[in-house]
C-alpha cells in the first residue's frame, strides 16, 4: 500500500512540474534592447504538443519590432482592415501553455500586434506591462489661450511630429499620420473634462486650424476656436488608426489572462472574436504611472465579438481609454438576396467588420425582422461560403421560411456568451463604461464607475452598427455609480444606465426587445437628472437601490426626468431611497399603460 500512495506521489508531482522554457537559455536576455521576436517564435516552437510547457521570461525589458514578426491576414472585428497583420507574440495551434511574462515590460514598436491567441486551447499569460515607447496616440499640455489662437506643448521625443502645410502631423517608427480628433482632460483629476466628449473640446471647424512652432515642443495653433480648452489641462490628440489589437483572441478556448498592465495599443486592447470561456483578472487598461502619460489605449479597453461559454472580467481596471471600456456583442449581418428556397446572399454591413468566418454547420441562426428588430424564426446552418471579405452565401439546412426577404439581418445565435464583471473600475474614459448586447446571463456586480458618458448601455441594433443581441437575463447590483458619471455626450447616453436598441419602428403590442434585466441595490450620486432610460423592455426593475444628492457640476443633460420608459411591460420600481435633494424625482411613460408599471410610494413622482 505505501510503496502503491508513494508511486501516486511522484506522478502527481511530475505531472504538476511541466517543462519550463527559460528564453535566457535561448539567448535572449531582459535590459539587451534586442528584437526578441525570433527567440519568443523559437520558445513557442518549443512548446509544441507538449501541453503543461511554461515560458518564462526573467523579469526585465523586452523589446519587439516588425522585422521577423510573423505576418498574417486577419480580419479583426470593429478594427480597420489592413492586411496582414504583423504578430509580435503568435500563440498558434497550442495547447495547455503558459506564458509567464515574470512582472517584465514588453515595449513595441511601429503598428503591431503584441498578442495573437489563435485556434489554442488552456492558454495562460500573465505578469507582463504593454507599452511603446513611441504611442500611436500622441497627448500636449493646454499652455496658453486667446481668442485667436491655443499654443501648446508636446514632448518631441515622445510623440515626434512634424508640420506640414499647416497640420500637425505625428511620425514614428514607420508611420507617420495627421491628427484628426481630440479629447481634453483635466488637470487636476485627469478625467475627461465636464461637457466635452463627443461635442469636441475646441468646437466646430477646428481642424481648420494653422500650425506654428515657437520653439521646439511649443506649437501655436492660429484659430478662432468656438471653445477652448481650459488652460494647464491635457488634450489627447487622435492621429492613427486602429489597425491592430493589443491582444487578439481567436477561435481559441479557455483563455486567462491575468496581471497584464495594457498600458497602449494601436487599436483595441483585448479583442476576443469566435473565442469560448475567457478569465480576465487584474488586468488593467491605463496609463503608464512611470511615464506620467494622460492617455492608455486607443480605443475600447476589453471588446468580445461572438464569443460563447462564459466571459469572467474581476478585479479590473479601465483609465482613460478613446472608447468603451468592455464591449460585448455579435455581429448582425444583412440579407441582400434569396439565392434560393434555402440559400441567402449576405453582407457585412460596417467597414470594420468583414471577413469573419460568421458560421459554421449546425449552427443556429435567428432571422431579425430588422424594422421592429424582432426575431421572428431561426435556422440551422448547412454551409458558410465566403465571396468576399463582405459577401457569404449562407445555406440553411432547412427552407429560409415565408416572408423572410432582403433587408432582414441574421444573427449568429450559438455565439452568445454569459458574462461576469466583477470588482473592477470603470473609470473616466472617452465614452461609456459597459456595452452589453448578449443573450446569456450577465452578472454586473460590485463595481465603480465614473464613466464620462453612461455608466452601462445595453444596445441592439441591426441597421447601423450592426452590433447584435438582445439580452434576457441582466443582474445589475452592489455597483457605485460615482457623480463623475454622465459628465459629457456621446451615443446613446441617455441616462447613467441607458437600456437603448436602435429598433426604426418600436411596436408597445409587440414583445420586448430586451427581457429581464435587474438593477438593485446600487448607489448613485447624482448631480443630474437622468438616472435610468429604457427602451422596449419585457420584466424590468429597479428595486432597493439608493440615489443621492451631489452638487459637483452644473446639471446640464436635455433630458430632465429621473426614469424614462418606453415600450416596456412589467416595470416594478419600488423599495429605493432617494434624497429629496435629487432633481427631478420624476418619471415619464411613453407608448405604455398604467398597468406596465408597478411603483411603491414614496419613489418617483409621475410626469
Amino acid at each position: 500500500m505505501f510503496l502503491l500512495s508513494a508511486a501516486l506521489l511522484l506522478t502527481s508531482v511530475a505531472f504538476s512540474s511541466p517543462d519550463t522554457v527559460n528564453v535566457a537559455t535561448l539567448g535572449l536576455k531582459p535590459d539587451s534592447r534586442i528584437n526578441a521576436v525570433p527567440y519568443v517564435q523559437k520558445a513557442l516552437q518549443a512548446c509544441k504538443d507538449k501541453p503543461g510547457t511554461v515560458i518564462y521570461f526573467p523579469k526585465g525589458r523586452y523589446d519587439f519590432w516588425p522585422h521577423q514578426c510573423i505576418e498574417k491576414v486577419y480580419y479583426e472585428s470593429n478594427t480597420t482592415v489592413n492586411n496582414p497583420r504583423r504578430c509580435a507574440i503568435l500563440i498558434e495551434g497550442l495547447s495547455g501553455v503558459t506564458m509567464d511574462c515574470g512582472g517584465s515590460d514588453f515595449v513595441y514598436h511601429d503598428r503591431i500586434q503584441p498578442f495573437t491567441i489563435d485556434r489554442s486551447n488552456d492558454i495562460t499569460v500573465k505578469k507582463v506591462s504593454i507599452d511603446w515607447d513611441i504611442p500611436l496616440t500622441a497627448e500636449c499640455e493646454v499652455m496658453e489661450t486667446a481668442p485667436e489662437y491655443m499654443d501648446i506643448r508636446i514632448d518631441p521625443v515622445e510623440s515626434p511630429y512634424v508640420i506640414e502645410k499647416g497640420k500637425l502631423v505625428f511620425v514614428g517608427e514607420g508611420w507617420k499620420s495627421q491628427w484628426w480628433g481630440t479629447m481634453e482632460f483635466d488637470r487636476t483629476t485627469r478625467n475627461v473634462a465636464y461637457k466635452t466628449g463627443d461635442w469636441g473640446c475646441m468646437g466646430g471647424g477646428w481642424n481648420n486650424y494653422k500650425a506654428k512652432e515657437i520653439s521646439p515642443g511649443l506649437v501655436r495653433l492660429n484659430y478662432a476656436f468656438k471653445r477652448l480648452p481650459a488652460k494647464g489641462n491635457f488634450l489627447v490628440l487622435r492621429h492613427s488608426e486602429r489597425d491592430h489589437a493589443g491582444m487578439f483572441i481567436i477561435d481559441s478556448r479557455n483563455v486567462l489572462v491575468e496581471d497584464l498592465n495594457m498600458y497602449h495599443n494601436a487599436g483595441l486592447g483585448i479583442l476576443s472574436q469566435f473565442a469560448e470561456n475567457l478569465t480576465f483578472r487584474r488586468v488593467n487598461c491605463v496609463p503608464n504611472p512611470a511615464k506620467k502619460r494622460i492617455l492608455s489605449g486607443h480605443d475600447d479597453g476589453f471588446h468580445y465579438s461572438n464569443c460563447k461559454g462564459n466571459i469572467t472580467v474581476d478585479q479590473c481596471r479601465f483609465k482613460a481609454l478613446m472608447d468603451d471600456p468592455i464591449n460585448v456583442h455579435g455581429t448582425s449581418v444583412r440579407i441582400m438576396e434569396k439565392v434560393d428556397a434555402n440559400t441567402l446572399l449576405c453582407k457585412f454591413m460596417h467597414e470594420q467588420s468583414v471577413g469573419m468566418i460568421w458560421a459554421r454547420e449546425g449552427e443556429n441562426i435567428g432571422y431579425i425582422e430588422n424594422n421592429s428588430m424582432l426575431t421572428v424564426a431561426n435556422g440551422l446552418v448547412d454551409k458558410f461560403e465566403a465571396l468576399s471579405p463582405e459577401l457569404f452565401r449562407l445555406r440553411f439546412k432547412e427552407p429560409v421560411p415565408a416572408g423572410i426577404e432582403a433587408g432582414f439581418a441574421l444573427e449568429n445565435l450559438t455565439w452568445t456568451p454569459s458574462v461576469l464583471i466583477t470588482n473592477s473600475r470603470f473609470e473616466s474614459c472617452r465614452a461609456r463604461g459597459i456595452l452589453l448586447s448578449t443573450p446569456g446571463k450577465v452578472v454586473i456586480e460590485n463595481n465603480f464607475f465614473e464613466s464620462s458618458g453612461s455608466a452601462i448601455l445595453i444596445a441592439g441594433d441591426a441597421n447601423n452598427w450592426y452590433e447584435s443581441g438582445g439580452v434576457n437575463d441582466v443582474l445589475i447590483r452592489k455597483n457605485y455609480f460615482s457623480d463623475q458619471c454622465l459628465t459629457s455626450m456621446y451615443q446613446f447616453c441617455e441616462a447613467i444606465i441607458s437600456i437603448y436598441p436602435e429598433i426604426p419602428k418600436p411596436d408597445a403590442a409587440k414583445p420586448g426587445f430586451h427581457r429581464n434585466i435587474r438593477i438593485e441595490n446600487n448607489q448613485f450620486d447624482l448631480y443630474d437628472y437622468p438616472v435610468l432610460y429604457a427602451k422596449s423592455v419585457d420584466n424590468l426593475s429597479f428595486t432597493g437601490n439608493t440615489l443621492t444628492a451631489s452638487n459637483s457640476f452644473p446639471p446640464w443633460h436635455p433630458r430632465k426626468v429621473s426614469v424614462s420608459l418606453e415600450y416596456c411591460k412589467g416595470v416594478i420600481i419600488k423599495d429605493n431611497v432617494i434624497d429629496p435633494k435629487v432633481m427631478g424625482r420624476n418619471i415619464h411613460l411613453t407608448e405604455m399603460k398604467k398597468k406596465d408599471l408597478q411603483m411603491g410610494k414614496a419613489q418617483f413622482l409621475m410626469d
